[in-house]
């Protein structure tokens, strides 16, 4: 039996509503759709409206209300506190940005001590050294000053902390030390080159020691050794039977170089070595003989290759003879005898107006 065509389409198609059944449902679609509409606007309305409260009480809040105090920060409260009067002199210290660590001190604002005063307490020439460091406190307390104001600087130390003293000065400190009873303190020989304040220092790394030529030795040595290498510096840790021999060497290169160079007219100690190379060598090789002869210590092989390497890396250092009592004093206490070279260079300088101070 066949079936119509149309019969099939008809009787396949489904059934739909009419038109006006069709706009009642819808109606009562969109009347639900916009009651939800409106509940979900209300609440987020007032969600938006309570964050904003929030954030505006917390901007005011932040804006107002100080920080908590760090554990060192309060530290450093009471350190104020044990002292009534050194509050106004510390509250003023130029402390280090990167944390106050008072358990390091470094006293001496100059080259040296902006350089090494990273995560330390900086006690400038304004500030008092009895007030500012606490003598119940330990932790190195590095003097980067003058040779000529230790002598303030260790008796203002509180006595319990003068164990903590270490020296960075350039020169024969033997003397002042004994006299003070404190020979046995942490010393170090900084073989490195600052020409100005917060540039970058030269290290005494030479080609014949690439291992660099700074040494240190005592109860800080180590401490000491870990500062200079966060500033990507060098420093050996040394007994004290290889420190002295070592202090001394120092102590000739600084007192040749500068007296050649300064005799010479030289404006730097690479000039003083590179036009009198022979004056440099002799004096040094005097000045070895004399010392050995003196203190009874031997120097180790190679002197003067060590010190003219040396020079070579600072050799725009400018000339001048200077802090003599600290320096070239030495030598020439030993006599004409000891020491003629050197001596007469002196005294030759002195005639000439060479010298800002009187000769004994």
């Amino acid at each position: 039996m066949k079936i119509p065509l149309h019969d099939i389409i008809l009787s396949s198609t489904p059934k739909t509503s009419t038109p006006s059944t069709i706009s009642e449902e819808c109606k009562k679609v969109l009347l639900k759709a916009s009651k939800i509409t409106t509940i979900i606007t209300m609440k987020l309305s007032s969600t938006l409206s309570a964050i904003f409260s929030l954030t505006n009480i917390f901007a005011s809040a932040t804006a107002f209300t100080p920080s908590p105090p760090s554990p060192k920060s309060l530290n450093s409260k009471c350190l104020h506190r044990s002292s009534p009067a050194s509050s106004s002199s510390l509250t003023s210290l130029p402390i280090s940005s990167n944390d106050d660590d008072y358990g390091t001190i470094v006293i001496g604002g100059g080259r040296i001590g902006s350089l090494i005063s990273k995560n330390a307490k900086l006690l400038g020439r304004n500030d008092s050294i009895a007030d500012s460091i606490n003598a119940d406190g330990e932790g190195p307390i590095y003097i980067a000053t003058r040779n000529d104001v230790l002598e303030s600087i260790v008796e203002a130390c509180p006595e319990k902390r003068r164990k903590d003293l270490v020296f960075l000065q350039n020169g024969y400190l033997d003397d002042f030390l004994t006299s003070k009873n404190l020979l046995s303190n942490t010393q170090s020989l900084l073989y490195l080159s600052v020409t100005a304040k917060g540039v970058e220092p030269v290290d005494g790394i030479t080609s014949v020691n690439p291992e660099g030529l700074t040494a240190a030795t005592g109860l800080h040595a180590q401490a000491f050794a870990d500062r200079l290498a966060d500033l990507g510096l060098k420093c050996n840790v040394v007994s004290a039977e290889e420190y002295r021999p070592a202090m001394f060497e120092k102590l000739i290169w600084i007192s040749t170089y500068m007296l050649v160079g300064t005799a010479k007219d030289c404006k730097s100690v690479g000039q003083a070595v590179s036009e009198h190379t022979q004056l440099v060598q002799d004096i040094i090789n005097e000045l070895v003989s004399a010392v050995s002869a003196k203190e009874g210590i031997s120097f180790p092989p190679g002197t003067i290759e060590r010190l003219a390497a040396y020079t070579d890396v600072v050799t725009d250092f400018p000339c001048a003879v200077k802090e003599f009592e600290w320096r070239n004093k030495y030598f020439y206490d030993l006599g004409d005898e000891a020491c003629p070279i050197h001596n007469g260079l002196l005294r030759e300088c002195k005639e000439a107006g060479k010298l800002g101070f009187d000769l004994p």
